[in-house]
């Protein structure tokens, strides 16, 4: 049996255009549209690698084409500053997934895009960034984070999320890479962490779809568990599909048993 970790070695299927959407080297996205003349729904995609720029959009490709060939969804998967790149962490990384999700209103003048229904998904610190897009409208006007008239999404999907800040941080994950994303600990940054973890800024209002295996042994599947049970205390409508036995990257691997549920989570949320 094939493991869906080497899926982060294989090369995807080419994207059929690659746009930047602001001037940096590491700010632009894929975009790949499925057959026909739309306008199609469309998934904001964003990779994980615990936000360092040793790991690429290239590896989240094969998702990406899987949507769009098999779901009929277009899928404009984002490159973002991640710690290792100049501007890199606060609040560049959070900054450059927000600017990446609202260029699709001006792709939506170009290419066939139905801005109305658009859904977030990601995967492990990329799961993070798909809910925090989610949540942004609720970050306080005075954060350095706050956007006026965020892109309004019909739902997230986050795939193996690690979805609050704070409780990433307590459990060190990763040699505590959460301190080097936010610049410093809970008690030094409490207001960074409000704007930049999920499990802070509820409620959304739109639904969420969470994924997580129960033999995760890189974001432990603790996280999204708590974090349900915490927005469902909040009022949203959130449902965690627990993957008995699978670990960190099967979300992502369109070849695992697990796979036809995530596309079928976007396609529930596009309507």
């Amino acid at each position: 049996m094939v493991s869906s970790e080497d899926i982060l070695g294989l090369r995807p299927p080419k994207a059929d255009v690659r746009l930047a959407y602001g001037p940096g080297r590491h700010q632009f996205g894929d975009l790949r549209l499925p057959a026909g003349g739309g306008p199609h729904p469309v998934a904001v995609v964003i990779h994980g690698g615990y936000w360092r720029a040793r790991y690429s959009l290239e590896h989240i490709g094969h998702l990406c084409a899987a949507l769009t060939t098999t779901a009929e969804v277009a899928t404009w998967s984002l490159e973002y500053r991640r710690l290792g790149n100049r501007g890199g962490g606060w609040p560049g990384t959070f900054q450059d997934v927000a600017q990446g999700a609202d260029h699709l209103r001006a792709l939506a003048g170009i290419y066939p895009l139905d801005v109305s229904r658009v859904v977030a998904i990601g995967h492990s610190a990329g799961g993070h960034l798909a809910a925090w897009l989610g949540g942004r409208h609720r970050i306080s006007l005075e954060s350095q984070l706050s956007i006026p008239n965020p892109l309004a999404l019909r739902g997230v999907v986050p795939l193996a999320g690690a979805l609050n800040l704070r409780q990433a941080w307590e459990l060190q994950l990763s040699r505590g890479v959460v301190k080097q994303l936010i610049g410093g600990t809970p008690e030094q940054h409490p207001d960074r962490y409000a704007a930049g973890s999920p499990s802070e800024l509820l409620p959304f209002g739109i639904r969420q779809i969470l994924f997580h295996g129960t033999a995760d042994d890189s974001v432990p599947y603790a996280i999204s568990q708590d974090y349900a049970d915490a927005a469902r205390a909040a009022g949203d409508e959130v449902g965690l599909m627990t993957l008995p036995g699978a670990g960190h990257f099967e979300t992502i691997d369109p070849r695992s048993q697990e796979w036809p549920r995530v596309r079928d989570a976007v396609l529930a949320l596009v309507g």
